[in-house]
């Protein structure tokens, strides 16, 4: 039996399934990644390196730098669409697999817009922001239009800094998604990770969740990852497996 014999095996059987996604699942939309060698972590921004850039104090102290970099990065997502990864997850979830839902570290709503309903962003989501000092609320579009006519986005209330609602570097992850997503990978028979090298905790830490309560664990992901010793099975080409699992999944 082929080792993709052996998923499908995996899957139909499974009757809990979790999924955890990375940044390599969007990069077949066209997003870059963060880490691979011409990722977002190769690029600065006025000699500030990506990391500094995506610290919650400098962000404050400087949301110009920001705003200019995440202007040719992020707000630039009217031009990424769905990809089949994302398009299949959503069938899985509409045919009744994927009880436990998407944990994803992407910030890009990809999810969603291919019609999965139960995703939940560790790292917080680009789709809405906030402003820093009365908590006003702020839509996608709005900080898009101010951003692209290079402005920092402010609110329109008090004047204050909107921040985009993502984890930044030195921001704790929202307690209650985290508690979800380890209860999930405890609880599910089947753990599957998607296009992350799991190397940013907490999220890295949670198919080992899954590892230690005996459950089985499929890594799909271009890298080695430290999980991968424990993973029942582990694909390195993410297009390729899903080219598979597409017409698999449908029938």
């Amino acid at each position: 039996m082929s080792d993709f014999g052996a998923f499908m095996d995996l899957y139909r059987k499974a009757s809990r399934i979790v999924v955890l996604t990375g940044a390599g699942v969007s990069t077949l939309s066209g997003i870059p990644d963060f880490r691979s060698s011409d990722g977002l972590y190769s690029r600065e921004s006025g000699h500030k390196s990506v990391e500094e850039i995506l610290d919650i104090d400098f962000f404050t102290a400087h949301p110009d730098i920001f705003y200019d970099w995440a202007r040719e990065y992020w707000f630039q997502m009217g031009s990424y669409q769905p990809n089949p990864i994302h398009r299949t997850l959503a069938l899985m979830e509409e045919q009744g697999k994927l009880s436990e839902g998407i944990y994803t570290q992407n910030i890009d709503g990809l999810h969603q817009r291919a019609g999965s309903k139960k995703v939940y962003e560790l790292h917080g989501s680009l789709r809405e922001g906030y402003c820093m000092k009365c908590r006003r609320h702020y839509t996608y579009s709005f900080m898009e239009e101010m951003v692209r006519n290079h402005a920092v986005p402010v609110c329109q209330s008090c004047g204050s800094l909107v921040k985009p609602d993502i984890v930044f570097y030195g921001e704790p992850l929202n307690t209650t998604v985290l508690m979800r997503a380890e209860n999930a990978f405890s609880y599910a028979d089947l753990a599957i990770v998607l296009g992350s090298s799991l190397v940013v905790n907490p999220a890295a830490s949670l198919p080992y969740i899954s590892a230690r309560a005996g459950k089985d664990i499929v890594i799909v992901n271009r890298d080695r990852t430290y999980i991968d010793e424990y993973a029942a099975l582990r694909f390195s080409d993410l297009g390729e497996f899903f080219r598979e699992l597409e017409p698999a999944i449908r029938g």
